[in-house]
């Protein structure tokens, strides 16, 4: 589905539009966008990449310098297993048909999460993607994939626990920095604006550390239908939103 070319040309002329420099996406209701229209739930995970296309495009062409989405929890083990192998399916042809057009825009990849238990072809892939890629300037898109927040930072824990056994790092010297650098996006900033689609109001497990003080917008919209004019009254909402981080709101003089 290729954006509305008028659309574009207003965003990119509307003044005071802020821009996130990382933004983090819960690409939620395929399954809704599916049962919607009599449809099975894999077509509904079919229409759900081209969003992701989608999102991955607007990102480049509106200047976000950091995509993070959301595409498989650690939690989604529980559904149908027929439902999973055709995720991991999709994955596998994401990769394969978009890795080329990804590395000719200058897109860095990533994919976090664990990779205990996946099938050794499907780390090859993951890993052939991460390294073809590495070198790229441009947006860097993060994939969480396996992941959960709660376990990123168990395993930050553990990470930190090996160096204090080993005598590398004392309990005292512990910061803040410490944990972020245990963390799977470390050398990421933090999300400004998180997106959640299909009404629900959570965020899942997805950035638990890394979103303490991310904005939140959530769309009504299921994720395939997530589009341009969505995507820009994101936008418009978030440039309406003053951050203040924990402070107090700014004193006009």
């Amino acid at each position: 589905m290729s954006s509305d070319p008028a659309i574009t040309t207003t965003a990119r002329q509307a003044p005071g539009l802020k821009i996130p420099v990382h933004l983090g996406v819960i690409m939620d209701g395929n399954g809704r966008w599916a049962r919607s229209r009599g449809k099975p739930r894999t077509e509904g995970h079919m229409a759900g990449v081209k969003a992701l296309r989608r999102i991955v495009d607007l990102s480049i062409r509106y200047g976000v310098a950091n995509l993070t989405v959301f595409s498989f929890s650690s939690e989604n083990w529980s559904r149908p297993r027929d439902e999973i192998n055709f995720i991991f399916t999709l994955l596998r042809r994401f990769v394969a048909s978009d890795l080329e057009t990804l590395y000719r825009n200058n897109v860095r990849v990533r994919i976090i999460g664990t990779r205990l238990g996946l099938e050794a072809s499907l780390q090859r892939l993951i890993d052939d993607v991460e390294q073809k890629t590495a070198l790229n300037t441009g947006l860097n898109l993060t994939v969480a994939f396996n992941y959960g927040g709660r376990a990123e930072i168990t395993e930050a824990i553990r990470r930190i626990a090996v160096a204090v056994s080993a005598g590398e790092l004392r309990p005292e010297d512990i910061t803040e920095a410490t944990v972020e650098r245990a963390l799977y996006t470390y050398g990421l900033p933090d999300p400004d604006l998180i997106i959640r689609t299909s009404g629900e109001q959570r965020v899942s497990n997805f950035l638990l550390w890394q979103g303490a003080y991310s904005e939140l917008v959530f769309v009504e919209q299921n994720w395939p239908d997530f589009d341009e004019r969505s995507f820009l009254g994101v936008l418009e909402e978030y440039s309406l939103r003053e951050r203040r981080f924990g402070g107090v709101e700014a004193q006009s003089l």
